[in-house]
């Protein structure tokens, strides 16, 4: 079982833009990147801007990574959301205990449940105001 910290932005619909950005200026690899459009149980209502609009992306830079989304079109970041926490197991059952562990007098901005890019995945802001997407990165256990 493994757990990482790993820094998330949150852009406003400039994701790529930064990413080639990070490629040059501190060498960054992309490892993975996934279009709104490209989701498989999205709605087909998305207008085309935010279909091309980053829903996920992965870069490593030396031995870390560093995580990136746009946000929809046309939202704004809100203060203190511009820069999360991504905290990532490989385990759905401790991905969840640590997101119960950290909504605990804070407030859960999207639910712990599987979705299209994850087994487990949950957004939380904790007690302190500190935004955590709690991520699991493969289905080792549910």
């Amino acid at each position: 079982m493994t757990v990482k910290l790993t820094p998330y932005l949150n852009m406003e619909g400039n994701a790529r833009e930064a990413i080639r950005f990070y490629e040059q200026a501190i060498d960054a690899e992309i490892l993975h990147i996934i279009a709104y459009g490209d989701m498989p149980e999205m709605p087909n209502t998305f207008t085309d801007e935010l279909k091309n609009l980053v829903a996920h992306a992965k870069l490593r830079v030396g031995g870390t990574e560093l995580m990136l989304s746009d946000a929809p079109s046309g939202s704004s970041i809100p203060k203190g959301k511009q820069v999360t926490i991504c905290l990532s197991t490989n385990d759905v059952e401790q991905a969840q205990r640590f997101f119960e562990a950290l909504r605990q007098d804070g407030q859960v901005n999207m639910p712990f449940e599987e979705t299209p890019f994850s087994p487990g995945f949950g957004d939380v802001t904790d007690k302190f105001g500190v935004t955590f997407q709690v991520y699991t990165d493969s289905p080792a256990s549910k």
